[in-house]
């Protein structure tokens, strides 16, 4: 992506954003308009030249315009220029920007889907207002305070933003329920609802525990040693950890985490910046899981914190790291608040591994060639064959028992294994990705729960149901209905991946994401290798 010349001063544009708060723009008035056609700049100080930009345009430019819009993406575009991990967030944007990594928001604690154009809920969140008065899994919303929310082709984000409120506000929520002729009211009283960080912790065989974790929040490493103390009383005597999928989080989250797994004074990351001096992250004496078998899964989606544990532990020759090669974002952000609640996030220092890597991979041709590189990867075979992950030899570091590791653009695993494309159809793509997979699971389920609640356990389901041909016929027909041509050739080579996605979101109608995970991995390629690897 070509810039501009003019980009180069753009760092120094952004230290006056910093040091004068530049929010003036509202108060220039007519008086102070020039038309000489020339702005009156202080030639020996570029520092004032943010200021004349923003009055000259706020008073010449031909059209009204919002003088703190144009300021947000000033400050956006200068941002921007520096790297890809340095951002501005406006005011409406930071509070749902911090939810995931505060791990929680308040609200009515429903997980909910769209199907035939109604909210329905998939389940109420243990302790949450609404599994407090009585929601089921399966009720319909129909209405939120006396309006009717079905069939007016609602979405997500207005769902959120008629359900989520302040803590100890009340809304009233009108139900269908299956089995019942009229609407059910509640009034629900909004509260402080968790967002969990661990998707799924349970045994994937009698001594190997497995546990995923999708973000690191603030909340990450007491849910961590909650579900580590569950498995230890299952027998576990070695660990599965999944990060794939985990775009990162807290720093100090991910250095609590791998303290777990590292003997006392061993080195877990260090940042260096160029205002900040070096720090290095040391393990203690608290671990609970230092010397059992550990694997790590990772995959392109696995980025930053991710990359800070899977690192610390493969240059600690602590686990073996199995799957595809990570993201590769070293870079550490600070954020600093404005008054108006806008914030920034600024790249202040990159992070090294234990064996001095740091695994930042390029971004000097731009955003867009940065966030293309992940299609890049596929397009080179990369995801499909080890031998073509691109590699520098200038960047090769040993590891204590003098294992070759590289720097420059994320982890590569230990293990490679390649992206299974067995089964893959366009008419599997199709059914997935336009959710009629979903919506079809979501009304077996509904119509089934007493049945399938008699398994008792994921467990139980996961070995004991089958999913029939019958009932993957009843789904093709479904599909018909929702505008997806029948492919026989291709459904016959989907069959098996086809019938394990319907089965896997049967169960995470009916146990959550718990039941989803358990089943989805049936056909998990990586995570076979690593139980494969564990025996």
């Amino acid at each position: 992506m070509n810039r501009p010349k003019f980009y180069i001063y753009l760092p120094v544009i952004f230290s006056l954003v910093l040091i004068l708060g530049i929010f003036i723009g509202s108060t220039f008035g007519p008086n102070n308009s020039n038309r000489s056609g020339i702005i009156g700049t202080d030639g020996q100080n570029n520092f004032s030249k943010i200021d004349e930009v923003v009055s000259y345009v706020n008073n010449q430019y031909v059209d009204t315009i919002k003088t703190n819009d144009l300021i947000d993406k000033t400050i956006e575009s200068m941002l921007q220029s520096l790297d890809p991990h340095s951002a501005y967030i406006t005011a409406a944007e930071l509070s749902a920007t911090n939810e995931p990594l505060q791990g929680n928001f308040e609200g009515i604690g429903v997980e909910f889907n769209i199907v035939d154009d109604t909210i329905r809920v998939i389940a109420a969140i243990p302790g949450g207002p609404s599994e407090k008065v009585g929601v089921q899994a399966g009720d319909k919303i129909i209405q939120v305070e006396g309006k009717s929310v079905a069939g007016i082709k609602i979405t997500n984000k207005q769902v959120m933003e008629k359900l989520k409120g302040t803590g100890g506000s009340k809304v009233k929520i009108s139900m269908m329920r299956r089995g019942k002729s009229s609407l059910i009211d509640f009034t629900i009283t909004r509260g402080t609802i968790p967002i969990y960080s661990i998707d799924v912790s349970y045994m994937v065989s009698p001594k190997t525990g497995y546990v995923k974790i999708s973000r690191f929040a603030a909340t990450t490493y007491d849910e961590y040693m909650e579900a580590f103390e569950k498995l230890q009383k299952q027998g576990m005597q070695q660990l599965i950890l999944d990060l794939r999928g985990n775009g990162g989080g807290y720093l100090n989250t991910a250095v609590d985490i791998a303290d777990e797994f590292l003997g006392a004074g061993k080195e877990i990351v260090y940042t260096i910046g160029k205002a900040r001096p070096r720090k290095d992250y040391k393990a203690t004496a608290k671990g609970n899981f230092e010397h059992g078998k550990l694997m790590v899964l990772i995959d392109d989606g696995s980025a930053s914190a991710s990359e800070i544990l899977s690192g610390a532990l493969q240059d600690n020759d602590r686990a073996t790291i199995i799957g595809r090669r990570s993201f590769g974002k070293g870079l550490v952000q600070e954020q600093s608040e404005f008054t108006d609640g806008s914030a920034i996030r600024l790249t202040i220092a990159r992070y090294y591994t234990p064996t001095g890597r740091c695994i930042q991979k390029s971004y000097a041709d731009g955003l867009e060639a940065y966030y293309d590189e992940e299609n890049s990867r596929y397009a080179n075979g990369e995801l499909e064959n080890a031998d073509s992950i691109k590699r520098n030899d200038s960047l090769k570091f040993k590891t204590p028992s003098g294992k070759i590791v590289y720097g420059g653009g994320g982890i590569t695993p230990d293990v490679f294994v390649p992206l299974d494309t067995t089964g893959r159809s366009r008419y599997l793509s199709e059914v997935l990705y336009t959710g009629i997979v979903n919506d079809f699971a979501f009304q077996y389920a509904d119509k089934e729960r007493t049945t399938l609640k008699a398994f008792k356990t994921v467990a139980n389901y996961n070995r004991l149901f089958v999913l029939s041909d019958e009932i993957l016929n009843d789904f093709i027909v479904f599909a018909e209905k929702n505008k997806v041509k029948r492919n026989d050739k291709e459904i016959a080579a989907s069959k098996s991946i086809l019938k394990n996605q319907i089965k896997a979101l049967i169960a995470r109608n009916v146990w959550s994401s718990e039941g989803f995970y358990q089943v989805i991995q049936n056909e998990d390629a990586i995570l076979k290798k690593a139980v494969q690897l564990m025996k």
